[in-house]
């Protein structure tokens, strides 16, 4: 039977491993017991020496070519979260070990809250409900006259696999959806129900502009000044990506100036500094990185590593397979 072990901090263990996860491991492979925060010690070097599958998930300790020395027989990482970029280094690639993530299954959630926040940001909700409290009285109704949902624009920054969701979801309500992905050909961005359009462009027709484009030394900055400018008054700027792909100071000027709205999942820095202005504005929603998966989401993200175990274990590929070069394109 194939040997295999948990990688990961003791702190995504506890959140995420439960007696199902473990029992459906166990019908597949030979599971070494406990979990390894770390792989320099003897104990771990004695379990990394027989393993060839690590599941893994948030905090496990990178793989370096030093770690894939002394696990010889590892043939396959099996990531129960998102991006592996933080712990699957080069040395793994180079050794031909196989990777798999749940980076779909963790775009479902992230994907529901788009939506619903696309939704209440078509209905000026947020803006509604301040006016509300200051005024007691149902005139702020006035508020939410100047919006709804019934053509209105949202621009979708980048198809990825979380902006594909996204698209998805959009799909039954009566929007206009654009998107902007220049990797992504024109006709494919079409067949996922979204008019290609440029990157400014986007800007200026949302009413809604949504942005879930990797963090990437080509994307930090992205949506820099120029591009925030074009937005039309109004609009609202939600981000569930990371927060570097945004020109923070940029985006926050525009926000303090009122001409913006912005529901923030991420920052830059996350969280923002105490004395940051953008806790006080009240065209700002900030939320503490809740869009993934949290509570009995992290279902999902155990049940897609526990069927990657059991196809690797039968000979099959990975349904989720990570590579070097769409690594390079992706969280």
């Amino acid at each position: 039977m194939i040997r295999a072990a948990l990688a990961m901090s003791r702190t995504s263990h506890d959140r995420v491993v439960d007696a199902d996860f473990l029992d459906r491991l166990r019908r597949t492979v030979e599971l070494a017991p406990g979990v390894l925060t770390e792989f320099s010690s003897p104990a771990a070097r004695a379990v990394l020496a027989d393993v060839e599958v690590l599941v893994t998930s948030w905090g496990c300790p990178r793989l370096d070519a030093a770690v894939l020395a002394a696990a010889p027989r590892l043939r396959a990482v099996v990531h129960a979260a998102g991006s592996v970029r933080a712990h699957v280094g080069e040395a793994a690639w180079d050794r031909g070990v196989a990777v798999s993530s749940a980076a779909a299954a963790n775009a479902v959630p992230v994907a529901e809250y788009t939506l619903a926040v696309v939704l209440l940001a078509g209905k000026r909700v947020l803006a509604a409900a301040d006016e509300y409290r200051r005024l007691r009285s149902r005139a702020a109704t006035a508020v939410a006259e100047r919006g709804g949902n019934h053509g209105a624009t949202v621009g979708v920054l980048s198809a990825s696999l979380v902006g594909r969701r996204v698209l998805d979801l959009l799909r039954p309500f009566d929007l206009e959806v654009l998107v902007h992905d220049p990797h992504v050909p024109d006709r494919e961005l079409r067949a996922l129900g979204a008019e290609p359009v440029g990157l400014l462009e986007l800007a200026a027709r949302s009413d809604v502009f949504s942005i879930h484009t990797p963090l990437l030394p080509e994307t930090r900055g992205l949506v820099d000044a120029r591009v925030l400018a074009a937005l039309r008054d109004g609009a609202t700027v939600v981000n569930t990506a990371r927060g570097a792909v945004v020109d923070a100071g940029a985006l926050t000027a525009e926000l303090l100036s009122g001409r913006l709205s912005a529901v923030l999942d991420v920052t830059d820095p996350e969280p923002l500094p105490a004395d940051s202005p953008l806790w006080e504005c009240r065209n700002v929603l900030l939320t503490p990185h809740v869009a993934g998966s949290l509570g009995n989401e992290l279902r999902r993200l155990t049940d897609c590593a526990a069927e990657e175990v059991e196809r690797f274990a039968a000979g099959r590929p990975f349904a989720h397979p990570v590579t070097r070069t769409a690594l390079s394109r992706t969280a």
